[in-house]
């Protein structure tokens, strides 16, 4: 029997839990914030993915050089575990090139 409080999870919610649990599956841990019709999952610095219950959109880290705008990367929700691969592909990218960079420290030496 399913608890009538799942039944009554918004669809974006329930589409980031469910892409929450596929990541852990890659070892990435994310955070899922829900409300007014769309639903975050925080994964990562510049990884943020989002839901209206139907598709997965983040950043792909690509800005588009005819109309300066940021590129997304779409997915429909009825797979979260290809969509887990895709973001954690994308989480690679975005800790390797952050380790790269050396930390900026505050204060004078």
């Amino acid at each position: 029997m399913i608890a009538p409080a799942l039944l009554a999870r918004p669809p974006a919610v329930h589409a980031a839990d469910q892409l929450s649990n596929a990541l852990k599956q890659h070892g990435i841990f994310a955070d899922v914030h829900g409300g007014y019709g769309v639903a975050l999952v925080s994964v990562w610095v510049d990884l943020l993915v989002w839901t209206d219950g139907f598709v997965y959109r983040w950043w792909k880290g690509q800005i588009s050089g005819r109309t300066g705008r940021w590129l997304y990367t779409v997915y429909n929700v009825d797979n979260p575990a290809t969509v887990a691969r895709c973001v954690a592909h994308r989480y690679v990218e975005l800790h390797q090139s952050r380790s790269l960079v050396e930390p900026v420290h505050g204060g004078t030496s």
